[in-house]
């Protein structure tokens, strides 16, 4: 089965050339196109779609559209089901953090080569997060350069999540810690609510995003 994707961007070539770089493969569906945050929520409402591909700023002329982080916080509260990639031109280190925290499942620049843009749609409708390098290097630059900033976590948590998001499952995490596998679970959970991520997705994002592999 096709994989279903719903483009929205209020910039028609940028939507052209997105969708050429999507159809080209065969094996993923555009399901649906909006210009901006308005029409994308209405969009949703009638048509099947397992990823949305969408730019951050869609201002409507009436100035009542709901983009930017207000936008991805919708999709992911609305449609949680839906895996959201990001495709956008905003630089600012702040506002690219808080849109990684909302679980969105990839972030990549516009001005990046699209060719390889497929396989990080098919990745993102296995839930596999990813985040560009050069969005990498901004939020890194943003941090001054450190590794650890989340001093909340234990040294335990610190440790399961690396291994979780280096690609262990909790069972393996168990017997490389000799731990409980009720424990590693219970440190996880723990570890997310201590950096505001409600699900696995977010927890790649974030943990890409502050280099804690």
């Amino acid at each position: 089965m096709k994989l279903r994707v719903v483009l929205a961007d209020d910039h028609p070539f940028v939507l052209l050339g997105v969708r050429s770089a999507l159809v080209a493969c065969g094996d993923i569906e555009i399901t649906g196109e909006a210009c901006g945050a308005s029409e994308l929520f209405e969009l949703l409402k009638t048509v099947p779609c397992d990823v949305v591909v969408t730019d951050l700023n869609m201002p409507a002329a009436s100035g009542e559209a709901e983009d930017g982080l207000r936008l991805v916080r919708r999709l992911r509260h609305d449609w949680p089901d839906i895996r959201v990639v990001v495709l956008t031109s905003v630089a600012n280190a702040a506002i690219l953090r808080a849109v990684a925290h909302t679980g969105v499942t990839a972030m990549l620049r516009k001005n990046e080569p699209l060719d390889g843009l497929a396989g990080i749609v098919h990745a993102a409708g296995q839930g596999t997060a990813w985040i560009s390098p050069a969005i990498e290097r901004e939020l890194a630059s943003a941090d001054g350069g450190s590794i650890m900033r989340v001093p909340r976590l234990t040294p335990r948590e610190s440790e399961v999540i690396r291994k979780f998001a280096g690609g262990s499952s909790i069972t393996e995490i168990a017997r490389a810690l000799d731990r409980d596998v009720r424990t590693v679970s219970r440190q996880k959970r723990e570890a997310m609510a201590k950096l505001g991520v409600s699900n696995d997705a977010g927890l790649f994002a974030f943990v890409r995003a502050h280099g804690l592999l």
